[in-house]
């Protein structure tokens, strides 16, 4: 029963992106087809990567194994800033102040591409300028703060401290960064698409790519329903890279979701974009819902399959936004997935040394507004053979002893705890045990499965055996998904893949890692 007062959250999360958006559908595809490059991912920096190289003359297919921006791009908060959280001084620490000052660089390019796009196109996706700011509310926090004041005074970037934030929050440092932006990332990423098909772009969805292979006439890609797609480049922009290769990408990212709300305020918002730099991590800026004005509340960072009941964390944001915001209404909410890589840099370029004309972008780290816009600016500088001074900074194939060397042992014992814990335990709930709208790890007949009762009493069974590396699968509650905790593989209660790097749906019968790693489309 819900108390007097209390905020209702919607049963389904939906993004408030998507549903204020009416995004062109396209065919799949259904023949082989040669082009100049071969674009597989349809969010922000396939659909960018593609509207570049079509400028350039460059024939180009698009192809999304779902839906366009259906991904990562349409569950962003859409903060366009170069302002990633607590990085500048740890940047300079590890790679110099030269780097740093090439990835802030990069990022602002990105900003300002996307400033002088929405100008060029007069694309109306309520573009706006705002000042960014974290803050922190301990005092450990509030000297890392000033740590990273002092490395924008290094690099030259416009910010300043303060001792306020304009809402119902006590805060013990701020940081703001200036001249950042907002908008609406699918209206602005709808006109790239429209453009790009009538500059000759060929664009296709519910095409799922599985490999790259060499051939006599280029590089192919690969399609599970048997098509082959062939060019001189392959860019891999799937948030997780369709194909690895020998580049082991699952071993060197992490996979970690969060969760945003859309909320109607009973006070004005006062402008600004809004990060807490403490744990759990909070997030805020207003947007436009038809002709009433609202706030994004996001935060509740883990890694993707572990953690507490997925609801409990919307449940943490809606108890924020009513302390700080005073919300009288939740009209969305939804969660989202972001890779990291080792370094905190993006992974842009070559898959390996040897495959020069497979390229990919991932690794965006929760910023893909100016990561993926500036993955793109550099995929086509590098299918244009152009010189750029960002392209060793985001090199896949970069090395740095410290700190990536234990952030690789770290993560990777923590896959394989997980890879053995699920492997060892049987679960103690039985498929009777299972109310209707519930999901769990089950017994059946002496194996682990996976179970959901939908709301017309329907049970629905898979095999919780990861189709990626064959980690065990968890329910996550407040998406109604089987969640991998190893590399963040997603599967919908039915086992359909929501999110790689898996490519194959959850089996009905027994599936070991085996059945994947020696299959001829699994991307190895």
């Amino acid at each position: 029963m819900v108390k007097k007062g209390e905020k209702v959250l919607p049963k389904f999360p939906d993004s408030y992106w998507l549903e204020s958006s009416e995004i062109p559908q396209y065919s799949p595809l259904q023949e082989d087809i040669q082009v100049d490059v071969v674009i597989v991912g349809g969010g922000i920096t396939g659909i960018t990567a593609a509207y570049l190289l079509v400028k350039e003359g460059v024939k180009v297919a698009l192809l999304e194994g779902d839906r366009l921006l259906n991904g990562t791009t349409g569950h962003t908060t859409a903060k366009i800033t170069a302002q990633h959280n607590l990085i500048y001084d740890e940047l300079i620490s590890h790679f110099g102040e030269e780097a740093a000052g090439h990835y802030y660089q990069a990022n602002t390019d990105a900003l300002e591409f996307i400033a002088e796009t929405v100008k060029e196109h007069d694309i109306q996706c309520g573009f706006i300028r705002q000042e960014a700011y974290l803050y922190a509310t301990s005092a450990d926090y509030a000297k890392k703060l000033e740590k990273e004041y002092d490395a924008y005074q290094k690099l030259g970037i416009s910010g300043e401290l303060q001792s306020e934030i304009p809402f119902d929050q006590k805060v013990e440092n701020v940081l703001s960064m200036k001249n950042q932006a907002q908008y609406h990332p699918l209206h602005y990423l709808v006109k790239l698409l429209e453009t790009t098909e009538k500059s000759g772009g060929q664009i296709y969805e519910r095409t799922t790519a599985v490999n790259v292979e060499r051939t006599d006439k280029g590089t192919a890609v690969l399609t599970r329903d048997g098509f082959r797609v062939t060019g001189d480049h392959v860019l891999a922009c799937t948030h997780f890279p369709f194909y690895e290769g020998t580049g082991l990408y699952s071993t060197r990212m992490y996979a970690d979701r969060s969760y945003l709300m859309a909320v109607k305020s009973e006070q004005d918002y006062p402008g600004g974009m809004y990060l807490s730099v403490d744990q759990p991590s909070r997030s805020l800026r207003a947007a436009t819902a038809g002709k009433e004005n609202i706030v994004l509340v996001g935060g509740e960072s883990h890694k993707t399959g572990q953690g507490k009941d997925t609801l409990e964390y919307y449940k943490a944001l809606v108890s924020f936004s009513e302390k700080v915001l005073h919300s009288k209404q939740i009209l969305y909410r939804w969660s989202a997935q972001d890779l990291t890589t080792l370094d905190k840099i993006p992974y842009i370029g070559e898959v390996t040394a040897g495959q020069p004309n497979v390229l990919i972008a991932t690794g965006y780290r929760k910023w893909g507004m100016t990561s993926g816009t500036l993955a793109a600016r550099l995929l086509r500088d590098i299918v244009m053979d152009k010189k750029s001074p960002y392209r060793s900074l985001f090199a896949p194939s970069r090395f740095q002893a410290d700190p990536r060397a234990r952030k690789f042992i770290k993560e990777n014992v923590d896959v394989a705890k997980h890879l053995i814990k699920g492997k060892l335990e049987l679960p103690v709930k039985k498929v009777h045990d299972l109310s209707r709208d519930q999901g769990a790890a089950v017994t059946i007949h002496g194996k682990r499965k996976g179970a959901y009762r939908d709301d017309r009493g329907e049970v629905h069974v898979v095999d919780t055996t990861c189709t990626h590396m064959g980690c065990e699968v968890n329910w996550n509650h407040g998406d109604r998904t089987w969640d991998c905790p190893c590399h963040g593989s997603r599967f919908s209660y039915t086992g359909e893949v929501v999110e790689g790097p898996a490519e194959k749906p959850l089996q009905k019968d027994e599936h070991t890692f085996f059945d994947n790693i020696f299959s001829e489309d699994s991307g190895y």
